[in-house]
């Protein structure tokens, strides 16, 4: 709801506050007193294009703030929410203030926190319709049709059925569509696939196993050259001309030579313990030589095994320790495309299963649309004649559309006003007042539909008067309970259904508005029934008027 409207130095406005409430209230005065400014004014609060032009002369900037009240919940709460502005003091208050300078530039913001236009028009959007001369928001966008189709119907568990049904359609296109096209690139693998792996499966590769090798290979190495030195060193001792063989000669001669002279018995001695030690030596050197017994062929193999395992490696890029998780993971690949088709056939089924419940939320949608439709032409039809408009006739249009979230309806309201006259959009067929009762009609029959909760008529009665206007004024004075409305009129009969009442008057080149009550609201009355001077008739028939109201 709007409840404050303050401007400084716009056009012909010096200074205007004005307090607003809730149910019906009329704006009145004069032509040329400057009823339009206030609308321009509010327009530019909600992100109308600014101009220079608007600043009042001698003035060095125009400013305007509104302060709209909605709950916590409401859309434009939620969208400041998500553009993280801070709420007001009030939870509940949204407090919008936009200056233009005489130079042209212009700044916006929201509960004191700079804005975009683009952001005040989202805003203005969703708490204020204004409904005058070839305006093309709220009611009038052909866009919003469908939204108001549905809230007038109720149809709020079957708009998030079908748009569930919808996601879960989407989403289930989506993961057929990707299984497929996995199923494709991987088709174009499997040849790799398979030679990789029955190369793995040839190798079979063990964890460890090169860690193994490796440690072999050198322990195999290093006891070959141990093997080399043991062999030089046995030839030294062992051979046929080593040191065994040569003292073993020695003995023998020593022998001879004790037997011709027994003082060479301790020198035999001595080469008798030689010989034992010698013996000794040879038994410790062929064992050792036995450990290191190193087969040519069993080191060439360790190596080989060796070499292979690490050029697999490096032909896929992994260590020699991944060869066996390598292996694994290409015959786990192997086994998930043999099931590739079986997991494509059960996407595709479960993809159309999820379009079949679509595409039934969809017709249940449908249906439920038709026969809101329906109601609604009827209850619009039914308020036309009071409003000077009989023959004129308004229908809902219901046609296919692509399918989304909404179903698959595209739907938009069109009128005719001459009997036997073909149907067209609102905006195009009806003149402006035509188009202004039409909204009403539409207005009264949607009820509580509508999300804004500020409703603003421009000369919603151009052109009608007696019971037209009477008509007019009730229906404001019923759309009235269920929003904030605010009315630019010429009528008296429609100024007499306001709850509250405004005058727009011009006092020395300026424009000022006056809260009317009692005596003074009679008199205005009075003053739209019989021109400048106000009679005695004129007041008892405000009077009457008022009474009725």
């Amino acid at each position: 709801m709007l409840s404050a409207l303050s401007i400084r130095d716009l056009v012909l406005i010096e200074r205007v506050d004005l307090d607003l409430s809730s149910g019906l209230t009329v704006l009145t005065g004069e032509t040329g007193a400057g009823k339009s400014i206030l609308l321009d004014a509010l327009g530019l609060a909600l992100g109308d294009r600014a101009d220079a032009n608007l600043v009042r002369k001698g003035a060095v900037q125009a400013a305007v703030r509104v302060v709209f009240h909605a709950a916590p919940d409401h859309e434009a709460q939620l969208l400041l929410e998500a553009s993280d502005i801070r709420p007001g003091d009030d939870e509940t208050e949204i407090s919008i203030r936009r200056v233009v300078k005489a130079d042209g530039g212009s700044r916006a913001f929201v509960n004191d926190e700079p804005v975009s236009a683009a952001l005040l028009r989202q805003l203005g959007a969703l708490l204020v319709e204004i409904h005058g001369q070839h305006d093309e928001r709220g009611l009038l966008n052909p866009r919003g049709h469908l939204d108001l189709v549905d809230r007038f119907a109720g149809h709020g568990e079957l708009t998030a059925a079908t748009a569930t049904a919808f996601a879960a359609w989407r989403a289930a296109v989506a993961e057929h569509a990707a299984a497929i096209d996995i199923a494709e690139k991987s088709a174009s693998e499997r040849q790799w696939l398979q030679h990789a792996e029955e190369e793995l499966s040839t190798l079979q590769p063990l964890p460890g196993e090169e860690a193994q090798l490796a440690d072999l290979r050198q322990a195999m190495q290093q006891g070959a050259k141990l093997a080399e030195s043991l062999d030089t060193l046995d030839a030294l001792v062992t051979a046929g001309d080593g040191a065994l063989a040569r003292l073993r000669q020695a003995a023998r001669r020593l022998e001879r030579l004790t037997e011709a002279d027994p003082s060479l018995a301790a020198a035999l001695e001595a080469v008798d313990r030689a010989l034992v030690e010698g013996d000794a030596i040879e038994a410790a050197l062929s064992q050792a030589r036995a450990r290191f017994d190193i087969s040519p062929e069993a080191l060439e193999a360790a190596e080989t095994r060796l070499f292979e395992l690490r050029a697999m490696a490096r032909k896929h890029r992994v260590t020699p320790e991944d060869l066996p998780g390598l292996a694994a993971s290409l015959r786990q690949r192997l086994d998930d495309l043999e099931q590739t088709g079986a997991v494509i056939a059960a996407l595709a089924e479960a993809e159309t299963k999820a379009h079949a419940a679509f595409a039934q939320a969809a017709e249940r949608l449908t249906a439920a649309r038709t026969q809101a439709s329906k109601r609604l032409d009827a209850a619009v039809n039914a308020e036309l004649p009071a409003l000077k408009l009989d023959a004129a006739r308004f229908r809902t249009v219901i046609a296919l559309a692509p399918a989304g979230p909404t179903g698959h309806d595209q739907l938009h309201f069109e009128v005719a006003t001459n009997s036997g006259g073909d149907f067209g959009p609102l905006t195009r067929i009806a003149s402006g007042g035509e188009m202004s009762r039409f909204v009403l009609a539409l207005k009264v029959a949607l009820a509580r539909s509508g999300a804004a909760g500020t409703l603003i008529f421009d000369e919603i009665d151009r052109g009608v008067g007696g019971a037209t206007a009477s008509a007019i004024g009730s229906r404001l004075a019923r759309v009235a309970h269920q929003a904030q409305v605010l009315v630019v009129t010429h009528s008296p009969q429609v100024a007499a259904s306001g709850n509250h009442h405004a005058r727009i008057s011009k006092a020395g080149g300026t424009t000022q508005v006056t809260m009317l009550d009692g005596a003074e609201r009679r008199d205005e009355i009075a003053r739209m029934l019989s021109g400048a001077e106000i009679t005695v008739e004129a007041q008892a028939q405000a009077a009457r008027l008022l009474g009725q109201g």
